[in-house]
């Protein structure tokens, strides 16, 4: 009865340090990347206990993929993010929160992204508390990161990597159709013939509004442009020891007959604002994928491409 009684109150303790761990990060600033949990196993198991863990807290599986062998992601979306996501007239990007499972060596790593930075950094205004908390909940949260120094709600409303690139509301403009039906209509069927080598990974309806998001894989065929490609992307800058593979997959918005999606040049900035420009793991070795990326996408879309942006 004692031991039992130490076990519990050392488990306990071990809660009670993490979650103050945590609160403390939290003040420091905020993080795009929330750990949930790391453990043996492997990544198929995981990936099934994950959602479980997800739909019993609230949340719709929006859609999910495996983008590369290691990895597993899982789109997720609830009432509260759809709300959220109506709060302007591009904010369906928040609708969608990523949660990932990533074998790294003998470790699945859950991660996910961190729906308060992601608003701060998609103009949303209203809480995003309740749906950190239901993450937290279902998955864990043992530390934020993705980021040495947490950024404010100002850092984030304003960001974007430096002078000369892109904000949040610089979007790529992929194509423009006369209504919503048409445009949402396009892209459908650009995803499901895997134009540019793109594939659809879940598809998003913003109640009250003409706004609909897609998460949007991308790989490059055999003798393609290995620049769109996210597995050759990610193998560029996610090299820390903690994944980012939440930062998969790509959006894609409609709203209003209009197609866009954030420039590579803000959204791979936002997830990686730690990035160097030069060197080893750096925005050089990645430096035609924004304009590989906008080409993809806009052949998804049914837009008109060229050689170059």
């Amino acid at each position: 009865m004692l031991q039992i009684k130490s076990n519990w109150l050392s488990y306990v303790a071990a809660v009670a340090l993490g979650a103050a761990s945590f609160a403390a990060q939290a003040e420091e600033g905020m993080k795009p990347f929330i750990l949930g949990s790391t453990g043996g196993g492997d990544v198929s198991s995981k990936a099934v206990a994950v959602k479980a863990a997800l739909k019993s807290n609230g949340f719709e599986i929006a859609g999910e993929y495996s983008p590369y062998e290691s990895a597993h992601i899982i789109a997720v979306t609830n009432a509260a993010l759809k709300k959220a996501g109506a709060s302007h007239d591009r904010g369906g990007y928040i609708a969608a929160q990523r949660v990932a499972i990533t074998k790294v060596g003998d470790t699945v790593q859950v991660s996910y992204t961190n729906p308060e930075y992601m608003a701060a950094a998609y103009h949303i205004k209203s809480s995003l508390k309740p749906v950190s908390n239901a993450l937290k909940k279902a998955l864990g949260a043992q530390s934020q990161y993705g980021v040495k120094e947490g950024k404010s709600v100002d850092d984030l409303e304003g960001y974007h990597y430096t002078f000369g690139m892109e904000y949040f509301d610089e979007p790529y403009e992929l194509s423009s159709y006369g209504n919503q039906q048409e445009a949402i209509a396009a892209i459908e069927k650009g995803l499901a013939a895997g134009d540019g080598g793109t594939m659809k990974v879940y598809r998003i309806d913003i109640p009250g509004t003409k706004q609909s998001l897609f998460g949007v894989g991308m790989k490059a065929a055999s003798g393609g442009n290995k620049y769109m490609d996210e597995t050759f992307i990610m193998n560029e800058i996610d090299f820390r020891d903690t994944r980012s593979t939440a930062h998969l997959p790509y959006e894609v918005l409609v709203h209003n007959g209009e197609i866009e999606a954030l420039h590579a040049r803000f959204r791979i900035a936002m997830n990686f604002p730690d990035l160097s420009m030069m060197g080893a793991n750096s925005f050089m070795n990645i430096m035609p994928s924004p304009d590989a990326i906008k080409e993809a996408l806009t052949k998804a879309s049914g837009g008109e491409t060229s050689d170059s942006f």
